[in-house]
């Protein structure tokens, strides 16, 4: 992208923003993992006291370690975990809630969001599987968790396309009509 994808934005607010106002409507506490750009993207953060900032030191090893950098910080009481990504900013608060509720009406360790039968995020993660996630090879991502046995996930079919919707390069934010990063912004 070549620049922060937390701090790219939609109309007056961050990815980040965006985002966490999006889970908190179904969460009690977030968890915000930071990695590249730390300084930038922590004083983006909202101030709120439910959200808690880590820093993911091995950022470069890819997507899990910031999720396993995220479960060590997870309260004791917490049954579960919501994953959400910042590329995914246009996810509803209604999807973030019904996952929630498929997890709580299901009792599945593991809830993935879908659209037109295409796995997304959020996905949740029950307390029962973060010993499986923390020993998960880094290259693999949680994936691997998700796909070693499909009896115990259940899939919330949503008609939001935010869930599939992976911003990752400027084109992609032109094509849903967003604006692209600011120029001249060095990594």
């Amino acid at each position: 992208m070549g620049f922060p994808k937390p701090l790219l934005r939609i109309d007056d607010e961050t990815f980040l923003a965006r985002a966490a106002a999006t889970l908190l409507s179904a969460v009690e506490r977030l968890i915000v993992v930071t990695g590249a750009h730390r300084e930038r993207v922590e004083a983006a953060v909202p101030q709120t006291s439910r959200i808690v900032v880590v820093h993911n030191a091995n950022w470069p090893l890819g997507q899990l370690s910031s999720i396993k950098t995220g479960l060590v910080a997870v309260s004791a009481d917490a049954d579960g975990v919501v994953v959400h990504l910042a590329d995914h900013p246009l996810v509803r608060p209604e999807t973030i809630q019904g996952i929630v509720e498929k997890y709580r009406q299901t009792g599945k360790p593991i809830a993935v969001a879908r659209h037109t039968g295409h796995r997304g995020h959020p996905v949740l993660f029950d307390r029962s599987v973060f010993g499986e996630i923390l020993e998960a090879p880094d290259d693999q991502g949680a994936r691997v968790v998700v796909n070693a046995d499909p009896e115990r996930v259940v899939y919330l079919d949503v008609d939001d396309a935010g869930v599939i919707l992976d911003l990752d390069t400027p084109a992609d934010l032109v094509k849903v009509g967003l604006a692209p990063p600011p120029e001249g912004y060095r990594k």
